[in-house]
């Protein structure tokens, strides 16, 4: 059962979803690629916190907090949707023939699948930098270290997910 809050930590906690609710969905949305497991993910993590004494990471820097925690749910969803048996996309991929949305759809699904074999840091850094737009140099103060650190994370995180696709899409 989860503790009744008292009306201050209501009012915070209303603040806080309302602040940081758009970097929650969208870095969840650019993990998952489904809004509907995007707002599955937000929902979670608000509900998580609802039930939590306060953390000391929350209360230092909740923009770096929730972002990390956003993409931790959204690549154990991802990671727990690779695992079940998806019947009927496959009945239905037999069924139709292949056109060019169905090529940005592997595409996508190739992609997505590359980004779930990432470390979270990983995933955070490149969710920072592409979908939220932030500056190496921003993301460097909001994970306190260095560009370069940054720079050199995201080099590396490009690369490897043009190995992991590349991979993906050979034929056995």
């Amino acid at each position: 059962m989860l503790p009744s809050p008292t009306r201050e930590s209501s009012t915070d906690f209303d603040d806080l979803f309302r602040q940081h609710y758009d970097l929650v969905y969208r870095t969840a949305y650019g993990i998952t690629g489904s809004s509907e497991d995007a707002e599955d993910v937000l929902q979670t993590i608000f509900l998580r916190l609802l039930g939590r004494e306060d953390s000391p990471g929350l209360k230092k820097n909740p923009r770096a907090y929730l972002c990390r925690a956003a993409v931790n749910v959204s690549l154990n969803t991802l990671r727990s949707k690779r695992r079940q048996v998806q019947i009927a996309d496959v009945n239905a991929l037999r069924d139709t023939a292949p056109t060019k949305d169905a090529g940005d759809a592997d595409l996508r699904h190739r992609l997505l699948d590359a980004i779930s074999q990432l470390n979270t840091g990983a995933v955070e850094i490149l969710m920072l930098r592409y979908v939220h737009n932030y500056s190496d140099a921003e993301i460097a103060r909001m994970l306190c270290t260095t560009r370069g650190t940054i720079a050199v994370s995201l080099y590396r995180s490009r690369a490897r997910i043009k190995k992991l696709m590349r991979a993906s899409g050979e034929k056995p």
